[in-house]
């Protein structure tokens, strides 16, 4: 199972969000590339020294996002990819860019060495709030294969969070989860309404049912709640990370500590 060779566990792994601070030419950005680089390695490296499983990239603070994502971003998301790799060179690392720049999130991630992407509208359209996003799985998948990168896996949101459903108002979260099983995911992203809402432990347990392939939750795992969200093959956690909660402030090292000291406690009653 692709999974367990990567990540080494079955259940529960964590992953770390590193939101890189505005690159150059969106509008809240100010720093220059040699301070953004050194951000994102430093929260890398906490996330490293924790005993996190695996750590995501991705471009948060480029706010408002856009479907025309330029060369520059794909420059400035490999120098960045490439940074975190060389501080953290036998962890899990993956990455995404906003918005649902899937291919280029590919192409960043052959360049700089990484394990996955997460990728947004791999099946079914919806609307975000960039607008209307339609399906990509296949044309994903193709450039996949001409790229060689066929070792990159894509992990897919489904019903994702800031948007809108109701075009498949009719279409079930378990029938959107065995559709992107059918067009080859490999593995799934279940999220709340917005990041840092928690998901819906009811949507896991029929989500992991109705599929074979991992599910992950993608917002609102905390301390408090970790417990409701064992059973998933993984949790991205970002905002509970933050300072204050606040998934636009910096990685807070305590957080981190906590957070795995208890998920620590908690792996050992289930293994006993």
């Amino acid at each position: 199972m692709k999974w367990l060779e990567l990540f080494g566990r079955l259940k529960s792994a964590v992953i770390g969000m590193v939101h890189v601070r505005a690159l150059p030419g969106t509008p809240l950005g100010q720093m220059k590339m040699p301070q953004i680089i050194e951000e994102a390695c430093r929260e890398a490296t906490i996330y490293r020294d924790a005993g996190l499983d695996g750590v995501i990239i991705e471009n948060m603070h480029d706010v408002p996002y856009s479907f025309s994502v330029g060369p520059e971003v794909c420059a400035c998301m490999t120098s960045v990819s490439a940074a975190v790799r060389g501080v953290c060179p036998s962890m899990p690392l993956g990455v995404q860019i906003l918005s649902s720049a899937n291919q280029q999130a590919l192409a960043v991630a052959l360049a700089s060495g990484l394990d996955f992407i997460r990728a947004e509208g791999f099946v079914f359209s919806h609307v975000a709030d960039e607008g209307l996003l339609h399906a990509c799985a296949g044309d994903l998948l193709r450039y996949r294969k001409q790229m060689g990168a066929e070792h990159v896996q894509i992990f897919t949101d489904i019903k994702k969070k800031h948007s809108s459903h109701a075009l498949t108002s009719d279409v079930s979260i378990e029938e959107t989860a065995q559709a992107a099983e059918f067009f080859l995911s490999d593995g799934l992203i279940i999220t709340g309404t917005a990041t840092g809402a928690q998901a819906d432990p009811r949507e896991l347990r029929e989500v992991s049912q109705s599929v074979r392939i991992p599910v992950l939750i993608g917002s609102g795992v905390t301390c408090d709640n970790m417990e409701r969200y064992l059973d998933a093959n993984g949790m991205i956690v970002g905002s509970y990370f933050k300072e204050n909660g606040n998934w636009a402030k910096a990685v807070d090292p305590e957080r981190v500590k906590r957070f795995m000291e208890k998920l620590r406690e908690l792996r050992q009653r289930v293994d006993q």
